[in-house]
């Protein structure tokens, strides 16, 4: 296999490239293990400051109740999770919230609600949520599902840094986890979202009982976009009791992914997109500390801290602390390469 340092993982002048084939990335795949962390380290540290995780906290500001019949969400109507719907959180129980999380040492934070997508009469409350939260000096986050060229706009003037929209997995394998809306909505409220001027959050979900080739077009769908995205987050399936998938992998244990398989898509990630944050989301409760010592040699250098994920179960504050002092790691202070990038160009 030809060095990354070659062309194959830039365009010639160290700019990420955006012409991957898909065959360049199963190649990438099929590496031998060693190798593939060879290269995905080399990457990294080309790029990003080696040693150094950013730390996140997401919180859910309006939870269940949403009519997408996504088959791994418990948010889900169509789900049978138990899970209670509720309202749009408070605007000053959200930043209460995100004064806690920079208390605990999160730079960024992540804001989520189970909308197909919001309401214009829900803007001002969200608005305000960005404001005040920017104005903490966090990075703020949000993830409302699609949104129209005017609800983005509106977000961008309010200051937001990132909009959260997952394309979930490939483009041939989506109808089999999604129905009601299609892979190309995802794409469109991705353009909305570059078009205003706010930074790209996007990623899927691995451990869906998919194929490799799916974890293939899914790396492919965002390493192609005419722009990578800034922040890239891979989470593993947390199946739970009452979604389609959590009900399926339960009778099927064998489709779980394995944590090799898993690093892999993550080294992948970073090889195919060098600039963009690569997330280590959800799923990490569950992981050893071995896996995700590996994930984060594989190129990942983004988690969420806390307890909790939306509506599932995070590793914890006190956990994640150990897990840094055990493996020498350290709160990222450096600046994001693609933001700075954009910045400087400004």
């Amino acid at each position: 296999m030809t060095s990354l340092n070659s062309p194959l993982a830039s365009n010639g002048n160290g700019e990420a490239r955006n012409d991957w084939t898909r065959e360049e990335i199963a190649a990438l795949f099929d590496l031998p293990f060693d190798d593939l962390m060879w290269e995905a380290q080399g990457v990294h540290r080309r790029h990003h400051a080696h040693g150094e995780v950013q730390l996140c906290t997401l919180l859910s500001i309006k939870t269940g109740g949403c009519v997408e019949d996504c088959g791994y969400c418990s948010q889900s109507k169509s789900a049978d999770s138990g899970l209670k719907a509720t309202k749009l959180m408070d605007v000053r129980a959200v930043l209460q919230a995100a004064a806690e999380a920079k208390d605990a040492g999160s730079k960024r934070f992540c804001m989520g609600a189970a909308w197909r997508n919001p309401k214009d009469r829900d803007m001002p409350a969200i608005v305000e949520m960005v404001e005040g939260v920017r104005q903490m000096g966090l990075e703020t986050c949000m993830t409302l599902g699609m949104l129209t060229r005017e609800q983005a706009q509106t977000l961008a003037v309010a200051g937001l840094d990132y909009y959260n929209h997952n394309i979930d997995t490939s483009p041939e394998n989506y109808e089999n986890i999604i129905s009601t809306r299609t892979f190309q909505d995802r794409l469109d409220t991705l353009e909305e979202v570059r078009n205003a001027g706010i930074n790209v959050c996007s990623g899927g979900i691995v451990g869906l009982g998919e194929a490799r080739s799916d974890r293939v077009g899914f790396i492919h769908a965002l390493a192609t976009l005419e722009r990578h995205p800034e922040s890239v987050p891979v989470n593993a399936l947390v199946p739970v009791k009452g979604t389609v998938l959590g009900d399926m992998l339960a009778d099927t244990p064998l489709a779980k992914i394995d944590d090799i398989e898993f690093v892999r898509t993550i080294a992948v990630a970073r090889i195919t997109m060098p600039k963009s944050m690569v997330r280590l989301s959800a799923g990490r409760e569950s992981m050893s500390e071995a896996t995700q010592a590996l994930c984060f040699m594989a190129g990942a250098n983004s988690i969420f801290t806390g307890d909790k994920l939306l509506t599932t179960a995070n590793a914890g504050d006190g956990k994640d602390a150990a897990l840094f002092a055990k493996l020498g790691l350290r709160p990222m202070e450096s600046e994001e390469p693609m933001r700075a990038q954009m910045e400087a160009a400004e």
